[in-house]
């Protein structure tokens, strides 16, 4: 039984090092697959339980001008109160946010702040829920819900995320974040690439991967793609653009043609947008002096733990 009052959680960033967008459904949800990787970019949320007030507070060098909206709508908020409800405690809870994560582009921060107060609480409940049903509270929120409450810092989900298979991590690696000044709404993004796909005899179908096709760098990066980079990038030309950029560095990088010259791994879109990011080996210098006008450049790397849970006075 913990003894607790409080808690901090590095709540860590993702990507997606694969976005497949299978056939909408007629409750007009769509099945995904997924390869989810976290990074060390992380929010640091810190819980507090006890009283009867439910409180949430965010600041942070990631703070959007126009704040977060009403606190009761925000995912860390959201998640407390779905695991009070089915835990029945506790009545109180104050939560503090500090924002890292780019907000609105497809790195997960509001779910990894949801999946970071979820494991927080159990953290600190009398009576912890078992982690299966931790999930399912997860994934009442939000498809990255669930993995960013996992331990996983590699895994392989599908369905509504819901459904994940827990990975090795891969060798830690640089990640460079392309991050603009504006986010992809993910309803808008999903009825983009259905109007893009209307008219055609496009039938997605779950895709056969082996074990070995996810163990290494260069075996994910052949796999990697993402369905929505062709539909968000027509509305965004930045997006596609930069895609374009990243591809062409990755191709002359990687035709260098002395022995040991460092790959750069791949180029994607995270999750719906709008953030680009670019997997690459420490060594390539050509990284370290790009800049972009008016885009933030953000340097982080894969992770190869989750943070444990700290309990605090």
């Amino acid at each position: 039984m913990s003894g607790a009052r409080a808690a901090r959680v590095l709540a860590q960033a993702k990507v997606n090092l694969f976005l497949r967008v299978l056939a909408r459904e007629d409750s007009g949800y769509h099945q995904i697959e997924t390869l989810f990787c976290r990074l060390e970019l992380a929010d640091v949320v810190t819980v507090r339980v006890g009283g009867s007030a439910r409180t949430l507070s965010c600041d942070g060098p990631a703070m959007p001008p126009g704040g977060l909206g009403p606190s009761e709508r925000n995912l860390a908020h959201r998640a407390a109160a779905a695991y009070a409800a089915v835990a029945g405690w506790p009545d109180g809870f104050e939560i503090a946010v500090e924002k890292h994560i780019p907000v609105g582009g497809g790195l997960g921060g509001g779910s990894a702040d949801a999946g970071a107060v979820l494991r927080a609480l159990n953290a600190l409940a009398p009576r912890p829920q078992p982690h299966a049903r931790l999930l399912e509270i997860a994934v009442e929120l939000g498809a990255d819900v669930p993995f960013l409450t996992s331990e996983s810092p590699l895994a392989l989900a599908w369905g509504r995320g819901e459904r994940m298979l827990a990975l090795p991590p891969l060798p830690a690696r640089d990640v460079l974040l392309h991050c603009f000044p504006f986010g992809v709404n993910t309803a808008d993004a999903y009825r983009w690439l259905d109007e893009s796909r209307a008219g055609r005899a496009y039938a997605p179908t779950p895709a056969l991967l082996g074990a070995d096709s996810l163990s290494s760098w260069d075996a994910v990066s052949r796999l990697a793609r993402n369905d929505f980079e062709t539909a968000v990038g027509l509305r965004h030309l930045e997006i596609a653009e930069a895609l374009v950029e990243l591809d062409s560095m990755k191709e002359s990088v990687g035709a260098t043609p002395h022995a040991g010259a460092p790959p750069l791994l791949l180029a994607r879109m995270s999750g719906s947008g709008s953030t680009v990011f670019l997997v690459y080996d420490a060594g390539v210098t050509t990284i370290e002096d790009w800049d972009v006008p008016g885009v933030r450049l953000v340097r982080t790397r894969t992770a190869s733990r989750v943070e444990e849970v700290e309990m605090i006075e």
